[in-house]
């Protein structure tokens, strides 16, 4: 059977501790894009463990897997592992011979155009490391593949060519000195060492038949998704958006499983209880103005700081036809909400139930960004519920959650079309409550 984890906004939903929750019951954990920009946190038993490139389920002790739709930073995976290691744990980690490689070049030259592009309103916010350029690389049919580190000869042709492509880039177009990031010679003995490592640890994997196999001999994988549907690059509000696919459809062509095996399984939405964002870009239920003291008191009690960039969140309330919109690109079959701990104790609860655009009223997003950010939230008002012991809570399970919360979890439920199936209520694998476990439907 096959779980996909997917995030309903703008990525942050904490798509990572339900990964970590429900990896207990799969047999392999596999990323389906994305890169080192993921920034899943999970804890257990007060261990804070952050991870932007191993798979979630490696602190589950279960096989991890970067499918052909990641672009992979070897330095980045390899530091990850090495540092689980000495924390004790001895993770499985496999990487597609069919992803691409983040190179130096590519991390260079992301933050050159980031910083050409930061006085205009085409700012992305990203992180800096390259996932972009690599994306772009990959369209353009000269990338690097992971399965090229193991050719010495082939790596050695690819980056003969693509490599005075990107220093003519960096010199000409930018204006910038070019340094080790473009020396051929540089970069081959590098990498050439990075495929030598991989191969030792025996390390890749043709994703697709290795998925395939375990799903055919009936064994459970969860596709772990990053970021949020909304930044994704076909049905987010481009252009502030990431350069892959988070969306559901993304686990079958990043990983190279059917789109009816993906299908047959449960797709969960991950929805944050309110609206985070880093980046420019529109957000119609954003909190400014007269709001600010309350989005910074959001912000400091959510530990709204993005996991790999430390930059604060923008906060808004929670955008409903934003949910809507999600739910009909990924096909939820369920849900799980976050951080309704967050809001206790408010004296207001609010959403963005629906917009109005030029005296229409409108339940899911425009096409365009430019038509999102036109619009006007009609906000609905909720009852606000009380700060409790949240602990207790999710020890003694979804009753005890307060009257007032459970309402607003059945407003979205009903909103969406999807049933709740876990509702979080603080960071720890423990403070999440389970109505229903996916594996088991």
């Amino acid at each position: 059977m096959t779980v996909t984890i997917v995030g309903s906004q703008l990525g942050d939903e904490g798509k990572g501790a339900l990964v970590d929750l429900w990896g207990g019951d799969a047999d392999v954990v596999a990323r389906y894009q994305g890169g080192d920009n993921a920034g899943h946190t999970v804890v257990e038993d007060g261990d804070e463990y952050k991870l932007s490139l191993v798979p979630s389920g490696a602190v589950r002790d279960k096989v991890g897997v970067l499918g052909n739709g990641c672009v992979v930073n070897p330095n980045t995976l390899f530091d990850e592992i090495d540092e689980l290691r000495e924390r004790g744990l001895d993770p499985d980690v496999r990487v597609a011979r069919r992803a691409h490689v983040i190179m130096p070049y590519h991390r260079v030259l992301d933050g050159i155009e980031e910083e050409a592009k930061s006085d205009s309103d085409l700012d992305a916010g990203t992180t800096g490391r390259g996932i972009g350029p690599t994306y772009e690389d990959k369209a353009g049919r000269r990338g690097i593949r992971v399965g090229d580190l193991l050719d010495a000869e082939v790596l050695r042709e690819r980056l003969e060519y693509v490599v005075p492509q990107k220093r003519a880039l960096a010199e000409d177009v930018f204006g910038v000195e070019a340094g080790e990031a473009f020396d051929v010679d540089a970069v081959f003995e590098e990498y050439k060492a990075i495929g030598e490592r991989l191969q030792e640890e025996s390390m890749t994997v043709n994703a697709g038949e290795f998925l395939g196999s375990h799903v055919d001999n009936g064994e459970n994988v969860l596709f772990e998704g990053a970021q949020g549907t909304s930044i994704d690059i076909d049905h987010g509000i481009y252009p502030y958006v990431t350069s892959s696919n988070p969306t559901a459809g993304g686990a079958a062509t990043g990983t190279g499983v059917g789109p009816t095996v993906v299908g047959r399984g449960e797709v969960v939405g991950i929805v944050k209880a309110y609206l985070s964002r880093v980046g420019t870009g529109p957000l119609p239920t954003e909190l400014t103005g007269d709001d600010e003291d309350l989005a910074d008191y959001i912000r400091e009690k959510g530990g709204e700081f993005g996991t790999v960039t430390g930059r604060p969140r923008r906060i808004g309330w929670l955008d409903v036809p934003m949910l809507r919109h999600a739910a009909r690109a990924n096909g939820f079959t369920g849900l799980a909400v976050n951080h309704i701990d967050v809001l206790a104790g408010l004296d207001e609860v609010k959403v963005g139930h629906s917009y109005d655009l030029d005296g229409e009223e409108l339940l899911t997003m425009p096409a365009t960004t430019e038509r999102w950010g036109e619009c006007e939230p009609n906000l609905r008002e909720f009852e606000p519920w009380p700060e409790v012991d949240w602990s207790a809570v999710a020890a003694e399970g979804y009753d005890a959650i307060p009257e007032n919360a459970q309402a607003y979890l059945d407003y979205l439920s009903e909103e969406v079309g999807a049933p709740i199936y876990a509702v979080g209520v603080g960071p720890d694998r423990a403070q999440t409550i389970e109505l229903e476990n996916p594996f088991q439907q």
